[in-house]
């Protein structure tokens, strides 16, 4: 019985101890407390003011967190809220509302941070942080993980931080960062992560990355990096390597065997595309586009058998491709435009299917739609002249070459004879030894000189020979004269719309291909290079579910109250037309059933993940609608509109006043791209909103899916009949945390992307379950 008095008391005590010990000490918590005056106290922070504890045991948020261990801090991550970049440079000098305010100190701020030194994970993204990076950085020695990410970082980045070398993963993506990248990096034994994205970095490419063996993802897009690529299969452990946007000249050199993913489009690669990618057995996602590329591709690009994304558009590749050729089960996106290949393409890309789509435009195949390929002849005629050039090249190098080995062996054969005639006054054993070893030393050289040098030399003039214009860019500058020819004048038999983002034509250029036109009225404010900044950056978008920018064009108008700019987008044309059409139980021809529905929306969720994470700046407002999904011939999604709603952003800030702004701020905060998708979601499983009806409509409609009879009789008949009940479940539960959760509880995209492709495999394991229950 005293035991069982005892026994509570005993773990009472325990419970008490721990907590004493694992109180954060107050030095530590004053660091924490300055660091927030430092970084000009941020909304993710607020809770900080308002709470009296220990600050390790403060709720994490989805903008913060700490977590300690004993009495020390061992993780601090916070996520601002200053995402916004200026286009163009970046001075170094304080902005309003982008950078914190001219009272920073960098150098103060780090000498804060890094009297946390039992820090392992550190993470302070888009806080507006600016400022060159002070060498005191590396005292943080216990670092694990370092990510600086979406801030106004400049100059170079200190060597000393190779002195980190607990250091796992590095993250600087979203700077201002110059100069070289640090030689010294393979100090860093421990790194896998390697991510300095969308800075301004240039010189070669340090060797010392191709050192770090435990390296996993290597990202350094979107720089001036220029020279040679060097030979990577060292990097044994090597899963993503993105180097877009460089300034990288030399053949594509030996690469890694567990790559997944490698990204170098829009560099200067050159020569053929070599064979042993072949033996890349996982890679999936392989991205070569907008180099100077030549000779055909080979048939085992098509049939690697992880290969899913395939685009090697806007190269010099030539020549027919292999009739037999047999492309990847998993193979879905092909893009081969923009060369000079000929002939016929192969069965397995000879267009766009519902499982793969396929893009062969500005080449001289001969396919049934050809009103977007060259004549044979000019790609004959270009290939010729490049294999004549090539010859004529090559065959001066060598009789250049000649001429120097016969000079070369006319200076042997004398010294020989010099050398013989000496030894008839000379010991004849000395004068014979010396001139053959001097011959075999001539000799040996020559022909190493012939084997390495030489024939670098002629592969490089070989390549020289090969340059010409590059392909056509996916998306130019139209003439307001065309896009009135196209859309004959505007008329209003090509008009397809009007909404929040201005009217919407549809038009045929010359060439015949259908294009559509997005008119934008803007403020006499917003400057041009502003304008151009935006569609540079749409116009980099690559993604098979994002809606192709053709081109632009700006007009001058007075028709309205004051003088205007008139901003005209160009896009490929969807003949199919929205989603929202293909929801309605009213048009049966159209309607699409519940598997369909499910494809759909995984497609625009991966387009949308890709403009959240795969882009920098990364867009997270993009005005998500049912009117904004559009579908082409075989009812393959794309996404429309994405970054036009920044333009209309910038615009309303140059004609509002600033209380407008903060209101439209805070509205924007709660309707984000998850929240909108929800209602996507929501319209997806109970048909199109109604144009009387709101929001809150929908959102009344929500309580009626706690019930089997609440969904009988909201949910769309077509749903119902072609759905299963797990993957309408499902479909709802993701629809309930978009649009009824706050903003911080919200699940992230890709955590919705998850969720629809488990929806989806429920869906096809009773598809294939009912197809089983109904055959003989």
């Amino acid at each position: 019985m005293a035991h069982s008095k005892v026994l509570p008391l005993v773990f009472l005590s325990w419970f008490l101890f721990l907590q004493s010990t694992h109180q954060l000490p107050n030095s530590q918590t004053q660091d924490l407390y300055q660091l927030r005056k430092h970084l000009e106290f941020p909304k993710a922070l607020e809770s900080w003011g308002s709470y009296y504890g220990d600050l390790c045991q403060i709720p994490a948020t989805a903008h913060m967190s700490i977590s300690c261990e004993g009495n020390s801090i061992t993780e601090l991550k916070v996520m601002g809220d200053k995402l916004l970049k200026p286009f163009g440079m970046f001075d170094g000098s304080s902005l309003p509302n982008r950078t914190l305010s001219e009272a920073f100190l960098i150098d103060s701020f780090v000498t804060t941070l890094t009297r946390l030194s039992s820090l392992r994970v550190l993470s302070l993204v888009s806080l507006g942080i600016f400022g060159e990076l002070p060498a005191k950085i590396h005292r943080l020695y216990s670092l694990e993980s370092l990510d600086l990410s979406s801030n106004y970082l400049f100059g170079s980045v200190p060597p000393d931080i190779s002195r980190l070398v607990k250091l796992q993963s590095l993250m600087l993506d979203g700077n201002y960062f110059n100069g070289s990248v640090p030689d010294t990096l393979d100090s860093l034994t421990n790194l896998t992560v390697l991510s300095l994205k969308n800075n301004r970095f240039n010189g070669p490419f340090p060797s010392s990355i191709c050192r770090i063996g435990r390296l996993t993802n290597l990202a350094l897009s979107h720089n001036e990096i220029s020279g040679k690529l060097p030979d990577l299969s060292k990097l044994e452990h090597l899963h993503m390597l993105d180097l877009r946007e460089n300034h990288l000249d030399s053949e594509l050199p030996v690469m890694p065997k567990r790559l997944v993913t490698v990204l170098l489009s829009k560099n200067s690669f050159s020569g053929e595309i070599p064979r042993h990618l072949g033996g890349l057995s996982q890679l999936q996602h392989l991205d070569l586009s907008f180099n100077h590329l030549t000779g055909t591709p080979s048939r085992f690009l098509f049939s690697l058998p992880s290969i899913s994304y395939l685009d090697l558009a806007s190269n010099k590749l030539s020549g027919k491709l292999p009739f037999n050729l047999t492309c990847g089960g998993k193979l879905g996106f092909v893009d081969l435009s923009n060369n000079r290949l000929i002939g016929t393409p192969p069965h397995c890309l000879a267009g766009s299917s519902g499982e793969r789509v396929v893009k062969l435009g500005g080449n001289c195949l001969s396919i049934n739609i050809s009103y977007d390929q060259h004549q044979e002849f000019s790609c004959e005629e270009a290939e010729t002249e490049r294999k004549q050039l090539q010859g004529r090249k090559i065959g001066t190098l060598i009789a250049v070459i000649s001429g120097a080995v016969l000079v070369l062996a006319l200076v042997a054969i004398g010294l020989v004879l010099l050398c013989t005639k000496r030894s008839c006054c000379c010991c004849c054993s000395r004068g014979k030894s010396v001139p053959q070893t001097r011959l075999k030393i001539l000799t040996d050289n020559s022909h190493t000189s012939l084997s390495s040098e030489v024939l670098a030399s002629a592969r490089l003039i070989s390549q020289t020979a090969k340059l010409g214009a590059q392909g056509v860019p996916s998306c130019r500058s139209f003439s307001y004269e065309e896009l009135k020819e196209a859309t004959v004048d505007f008329h209003s038999s090509r008009f397809l719309g009007e909404g929040s983002l201005g009217k919407l034509y549809r038009g045929t250029l010359e060439n015949g291909s259908f294009i559509a036109v997005r008119c934008l009225v803007l403020s006499r404010k917003f400057s041009s290079k502003s304008i151009k900044s935006h569609v540079d950056w749409m116009s980099k978008l690559n993604h098979p579910h994002l809606l192709s920018l053709l081109g632009h064009c700006t007009q001058t108008s007075g028709e309205h109250d004051h003088a205007a700019t008139i901003l005209y987008l160009v896009y490929e044309y969807m003949p199919k037309g929205t989603y929202r059409e293909h929801l309605s139980e009213s048009c049966s021809e159209k309607i699409l059933t519940w598997p369909d529905r499910l494809a759909i929306l995984i497609e625009i969720a991966k387009a949308v993940h890709f403009l959240h994470t795969g882009v920098m700046p990364g867009s997270f407002n993009n005005h998500l609608k049912t009117n904004n999904i559009l579908l082409d011939e075989h009812k393959i999604a794309k996404l429309s509109d994405y970054g036009v709603s920044a333009i209309i952003e910038e615009n309303e800030k140059l004609e509002t006043k600033s209380e407008t702004n903060s209101k439209s701020k805070k509205l924007a905060k709660r309707e984000d791209d998850v929240y909108n998708f929800g209602f996507i979601l929501l319209e997806s499983l109970i048909g199109p909103l109604p144009t009387t009806k709101g929001e809150a409509f929908l959102l009344n409609e929500l309580t009626s899916f706690g019930s089997q009879d609440g969904r009988q009789k909201i949910v769309s008949p077509t749903v119902l009949t072609t759905s299963s009940q797990e993957s309408l479940a499902i479909a709802i539960s993701i629809a309930n945390k978009c649009v009824l959760l706050e903003p911080s509880a919200r699940p992230s995209f890709e955590d919705v992307l998850w969720n629809l492709q488990y929806a989806a495999q429920m869906q096809s394991a009773a598809d294939a379950e009912r197809k089983s229950d109904t055959s003989p």
